[in-house]
């Protein structure tokens, strides 16, 4: 007499295939990838944002009220973030506002959010363009005076300071360095590295 096979036979051995992830599981999924993100680096909104939609299953609704309830829990805030950002670039790396806002930028910190967070620091960019010149002054190289200027005032430009502000915190770091002198040559030109524009 030949065996009847039981239907369930050909199924031995296989493994049963993996039910697709409800909204709850890829919920949770998702807010514990953000929060090992937040565990290690400060986020903004945006930053949040782009972080969840890398999370398989993660739809708008589903990135919309993980936000909403990281909001809530004060896990993010562009506010406060945007502060610290600025209270960084000044006070570790001697940026000024142009910087300063740029940084906020490329951070995904909204317009308002950042043009709230510069109008609150304190109107000392002169103060710190010098500090910072005073710092770098021996470094420029000591050539002659118009190269030293040059390369000063190049350094503070890139860190967001305005020409004018950046041309009289290097002549006067050079002069307090026993560097200056009473009569410059110097002029911007094409050929140099630096531009200067008129101020904003």
């Amino acid at each position: 007499m030949s065996r009847v096979d039981d239907p369930g036979d050909a199924d031995e051995g296989l493994a049963p295939e993996e039910a697709a992830p409800g909204p709850d599981e890829i919920r949770e999924r998702a807010e514990s990838v953000l929060l090992r993100k937040l565990n290690s680096r400060s986020l903004s909104l945006s930053e949040a944002r782009t972080v969840l939609r890398g999370v398989d299953g993660v739809d708008d609704a589903i990135t919309a009220e993980i936000i909403d309830r990281f909001l809530d829990l004060r896990y993010l805030d562009d506010a406060s973030f945007a502060e610290q950002l600025a209270m960084s670039a000044t006070e570790r790396r001697g940026q000024g506002r142009r910087a300063v806002a740029e940084t906020l930028r490329k951070r995904g910190i909204s317009r308002d959010v950042a043009e709230a967070t510069i109008a609150e620091m304190p109107d000392d960019d002169a103060e710190r363009a010098l500090d910072f010149a005073r710092s770098k002054v021996r470094s420029v190289g000591g050539k002659d005076f118009d190269t030293d200027l040059r390369r000063l005032v190049g350094q503070l430009a890139r860190r967001g300071y305005p020409s004018s502000v950046a041309l009289t915190a290097a002549r006067t770091a050079l002069d307090e360095a026993g560097l200056g002198r009473g009569r410059s040559t110097f002029r911007s030109s094409p050929s140099t590295s630096v531009r200067f524009t008129p101020d904003d």
